[in-house]
Parts: C-alpha cells; sequence; structure tokens
C-alpha cells in the first residue's frame, strides 16, 4: 500500500507563486517503483495530469499548458515531491492531487492516489 498526503495550495493573486508538496509513506513504497505525478481538475472539466517525475531517474515531464512555469522535484529522503507554481494563471484554478504509478509516468491515471488540494488563482 502506498498513502500520499498532499498540502500546500491556498488562495494566490494572478502572477504569484505556490508550493504544493505531496508526502509519500506505506510498505509499499519504494521511489525505485513508482513514478510520481501532479494532477489537477478544475469544476465540470476532466482531470489533467500536470507533471510528473519518473521512478529511476527523476526524468521530469510536463504538459503544454505548465511548461516552463511548473517544476517538479523529489527529495528522496524525504519521501516527498514537490510542485513548485510560478507566474499563477486564474485558469491553474484547479484541486491538484498527487499520485503514483507503479510503471513509468503516465497522464492517463496512477495506482494511487492522495486526497488532493485546493489552488485558487485570483484577485
Amino acid at each position: 500500500q502506498v498513502q500520499l498526503v498532499e498540502s500546500g495550495g491556498g488562495l494566490v493573486q494572478p502572477g504569484g507563486s505556490l508550493r504544493l508538496s505531496c508526502a509519500a509513506s506505506g510498505s509499499g513504497f519504494t521511489w525505485d517503483d513508482y513514478a510520481i505525478g501532479w494532477f489537477r481538475q478544475a469544476p465540470g472539466k476532466e482531470r489533467e495530469g500536470v507533471a510528473c517525475i519518473s521512478r529511476v531517474d527523476g526524468s521530469t515531464y510536463y504538459a503544454d499548458s505548465v511548461q516552463g512555469r511548473f517544476t517538479i522535484s523529489r527529495d528522496i529522503a524525504k519521501n516527498a515531491v514537490y510542485l513548485q507554481m510560478n507566474s499563477l494563471k486564474p485558469e491553474d484554478t484547479a484541486v491538484y492531487y498527487c499520485a503514483a504509478n507503479g510503471v513509468k509516468c503516465s497522464w492517463y491515471g496512477a495506482d494511487y492516489w492522495g486526497q488532493g488540494t485546493q489552488v485558487t488563482v485570483s484577485s
């Protein structure tokens, strides 16, 4: 089993920044076994993959909509993954989910999900 807990969401003005954190735990979790991704879902819209960090070499992948503004990183010692979000736009408003996938980074789903954290970009 893998448990994922997100934190760091909140209200921010357009152009501002936020850093989301995802704490990974559980008897089944190792960095060699799971890629960790961030997804988001806005009201009335489908879930969207945002960023992912691969399980072995830490390669990173981004959706076109956030490329150059968001950065995903991990701290293996702390069992944590972060999503640094800069130059935020109102269209970034969504619930953000951390997810673990046991094969490779995928925009289409994951094996384990966190509970989500709300990000609202508004003036």
